[in-house]
């Protein structure tokens, strides 16, 4: 039995450690500079491995070879540096207890109380498209178990994993030593680094073994699929802010970014209260429809669902404003209390038209100065920029009861118009066609049953979240009014009957985009030939549900 089960209270408390001692091993080298110049302003030895030790030997500070500590070389191309009792056992000895403190003694080890340890560019190095030989080589070993060490050390040991924490841990080493709530913290952070490092490597091998063979039963569509997505999902997130509440009052909610995601969840609040958890909801949603579009497109948001989505005319002088006033003329009932994302910095021109319209959230790549100092007038509007770097997600997860479901994101395909098939009406001249492609892109983002209708880059009409695809083809011409007459109409999937139809040729609609593939096609096609309206098969869908 050992001495921790046998008699617990022989520990020690050791709530502040002071660092005297630190194990430096970093990939990712970005304010590595500053961190040894720090510690070592701060009295701290600096052991260190490989590149690393140079790295900071260049700079002018000192630093002791891990081969010093070891007394045997790193070898195999450095594939075995720290994996030696030298190293480990001064990370795992609980100097809580009196036997362990000797037992160091007598073996001539010192501890470390600070570990810095980043991993081998794993993930990035298999993205970058490297061979295999090149990816196996940055499967870290001997630096998760540093980390693993640490953490299960944390009486003892500060555990650090992220360059973000430096400053942190440098405030702690010059107050005296690292708390246990702060190693406690970053145990925790650490032991999250390594499990979702093992479930990358895990995911590239398993892929890997699919890829090259699978099941013989498999047709190449099944292998091909299941090549696609790891045996196993660990979901890498950091906790960034605890929010208010959920989607109502009683729920409780937090938001959490994934490491090197630049996505909605690392915008930056510019301006208005904390974002909520609708907040965050609409404002992914109106992102996602708004870049969508390569050219300026303004989304306007309420309840996860478009209220009104435009993009500019190539002629516009301000196109974002144009944009944007073109979408909110689509429901201006709706758009009261919704969100708006812009795919272009907000101009002034559509600052002055936001100020008089109660919004929730402006979102966009950036704001112009005036057009910030105009919209910051307004006490209850929050103004976010997206980072820099800002992009759409290739995946998307959903939780579902028991498990997750994980899909490629619904990126579009067939907006060559040559690619669709014309089934009933005369071909569609050019604005047409144009039109037709902005509906069947824009209907993506709209909630299914889903039926859009546009003039000139514009939606007018828009039916969503519907139980049948009759009862959205009414709410999309009520909605639109005087302006369906004209209007070019998208539908998400196929018309089951004519009957959804019908209510869009009743209202005046020149043209329509829908996938096809009903057993009524025919049937379909035939009300559309006898209103003399031109209507193409897309050959897709776009549920969103």
């Amino acid at each position: 039995m050992s001495v921790h089960a046998a008699d617990p209270s022989l520990y020690r408390d050791r709530d502040v450690v002071p660092v005297r001692r630190a194990l430096v091993s970093v990939s990712d080298k970005s304010g590595l500079l500053e961190l040894a110049g720090a510690l070592a302003e701060s009295g701290v030895e600096i052991v260190s491995t490989g590149s690393t030790a140079q790295t900071i030997r260049d700079a002018g500070y000192a630093v002791t070879g891990v081969e010093s500590v070891t007394g045997f070389p790193e070898s195999l191309d450095g594939r075995v540096k720290t994996l030696h009792p030298a190293v480990h056992a001064g990370l795992l000895a609980d100097l809580r207890l009196e036997s362990h403190e000797q037992q160091l003694a007598d073996l001539g080890i010192a501890p470390f109380e600070l570990v810095i340890v980043n991993l081998y560019p794993f993930v990035e190095t298999v993205a970058s498209g490297a061979d295999a030989a090149t990816v196996v080589e940055n499967v870290d070993i001997g630096g998760p178990a540093m980390v693993r060490a640490s953490a299960k050390n944390h009486p003892n040991v500060a555990i650090v994993v992220s360059p973000s924490s430096y400053a942190e841990v440098v405030e702690a080493v010059r107050a005296g030593g690292t708390t246990l709530e702060l190693r406690k913290r970053l145990a925790a952070q650490a032991f999250a680094h390594t499990a979702a490092y093992d479930s990358a490597v895990a995911s590239y091998f398993a892929s890997d073994v699919v890829a090259a063979g699978g099941s013989a039963a498999a047709d190449d569509a099944d292998v091909e699929a299941r090549s696609a997505f790891p045996t196993s999902l660990t979901i890498d997130a950091e906790l960034a802010d605890t929010l208010r509440y959920g989607e109502n009052a009683h729920q409780r909610a937090a938001l959490y970014t994934a490491p090197d995601a630049a996505g909605i969840a690392q915008a930056t609040l510019l301006h208005g209260k904390a974002m909520s958890y609708n907040n965050y909801v609409d404002a992914d949603a109106a992102v996602r429809a708004a870049f969508d579009f390569d050219e300026p497109a303004v989304a306007i948001i309420k309840h996860a669902n478009p209220c009104g989505i435009a993009i500019a005319p190539s002629d516009a002088a301000d196109p974002i404003a144009s944009a944007h006033a073109a979408a909110h003329a689509c429901d201006p009932l709706s758009a009261f209390g919704g969100v708006i994302a812009a795919n272009r910095p907000v101009t002034v021109a559509m600052a002055e038209t936001v100020k008089d319209i109660f919004t929730e959230v402006v979102v966009a790549p950036g704001f112009d100065p005036e057009a910030l100092e105009i919209l910051s007038r307004k006490k209850n509007i929050r103004l976010l920029t997206l980072p820099a770097d800002f992009a759409l997600a290739d995946r998307e997860v959903k939780q579902v009861s028991g498990g997750f479901l994980v899909q490629d994101a619904d990126r579009f395909t067939g907006f060559d118009q040559t690619t669709w098939t014309l089934v009933a009406g005369e071909p569609a001249d050019e604005q047409t066609l144009a039109d037709l492609a902005f509906a069947w892109r824009a209907s993506r983002s709209v909630k299914s049953n889903a039926i859009l209708l546009a003039n000139q880059g514009a939606s007018v009409g828009v039916g969503m979240g519907q139980v049948n695809r009759v009862d959205s083809c009414h709410l999309a011409v009520d909605r639109a009014g005087d302006r369906a007459a004209g209007s070019v109409a998208a539908s998400d999937a196929f018309f089951p009957f004519a009957d959804g139809l019908q209510v869009l040729l009743d209202a005046g609609v020149r043209a329509v985009a829908q996938p096809g593939g009903s057993v009524r096609d025919d049937e379909v096609i035939a009300a559309a030939t006898a209103a003399g309206v031109t209507m193409y098969f897309t050959g897709e869908r776009h549920f969103f549900h």
